[in-house]
């Protein structure tokens, strides 16, 4: 969680766009910076300036542009990915089958978990938004105290938190622990954006409940939407790009292997 609910630089001033492109290359948990992905949320975050209308786009043609231009695929093939499949992915609500291989070894397990703790959030959510915040790497820790592979604020952790690996230990450096945590948060989140949801791009719940879990849902409510900040559009954008990755329609930046020392 970034916890820039307060983040208000969203593009009003004349240097708006160079901010979006700067706070799209900044973002974390994107691995190399010449990954598909990486660059895309780069590119991407021009547009949200401008409005919701564009945002997509440009998430699509670059993935199939790095991705598929050598003619690598997300199958691990050869093949080009379907720009018709990565534009459903990205624009979707996360539920499309997890590619328990697209993880660090050990994890796919709790993400699965995790992700079937309410319907609306699955565990493609789950494993976009773990990248986004740590990367995998089970021992960071954030500026505000938050701890392991999905950076709960320390109180909601301590609220949230349990022994899920069964090892007499409730941390959020055991990456069990902070996984299934994530998810009750994200579930609770959910349910507190449900009113806001609308068929608007970025509008929908899933965008909602990413939004809040980065900025607030204080934030979120106060908005009557996603803020239109920087952090907070930029954030669930990288999170969406995400998604195909954990589909495995197109091949990762090779992730953190350390997420809890097991």
């Amino acid at each position: 969680m970034s916890g820039n609910a307060g983040d208000s630089g969203g593009g009003t001033d004349s240097d708006g766009m160079g901010t979006a492109v700067k706070a799209g290359m900044a973002v974390g948990g994107l691995g190399c910076l010449m990954s598909p992905v990486a660059m895309t949320v780069a590119i991407s975050s021009v547009f949200v300036i401008g409005g919701f209308g564009v945002l997509f786009a440009p998430l699509i043609a670059l993935i199939l542009f790095f991705t598929g231009g050598g003619g690598g695929g997300g199958d691990g093939r050869g093949e080009a990915p379907d720009p018709v499949e990565i534009a459903g992915i990205i624009q979707g609500d996360g539920s499309g089958e997890f590619d328990p291989k697209s993880v660090p070894e050990g994890i796919a397990d709790p993400i699965i978990e995790a992700g079937s703790l309410c319907p609306d959030i699955g565990p493609v959510v789950i494993a976009a938004q773990i990248d986004q915040e740590s990367g995998f790497q089970g021992d960071k820790t954030g500026r505000e105290g938050e701890q392991g592979v999905s950076q709960l604020p320390p109180d909601v952790f301590t609220r949230l938190g349990k022994d899920d690996d069964d090892n007499g230990e409730t941390s959020a450096l055991d990456a069990a622990d902070s996984i299934l945590a994530q998810g009750r948060f994200m579930c609770e989140l959910a349910d507190k954006m449900r009113p806001l949801a609308t068929t608007e791009p970025l509008g929908d719940l899933v965008s909602l409940t990413l939004a809040a879990y980065d900025a607030g849902p204080e934030a979120v409510l106060d908005a009557g939407g996603v803020p239109r900040t920087n952090a907070s559009q930029t954030y669930v954008l990288a999170v969406r790009a995400k998604f195909a990755i954990y589909e495995g329609a197109v091949p990762a930046s090779p992730p953190a292997q350390d997420t809890d020392g097991q």
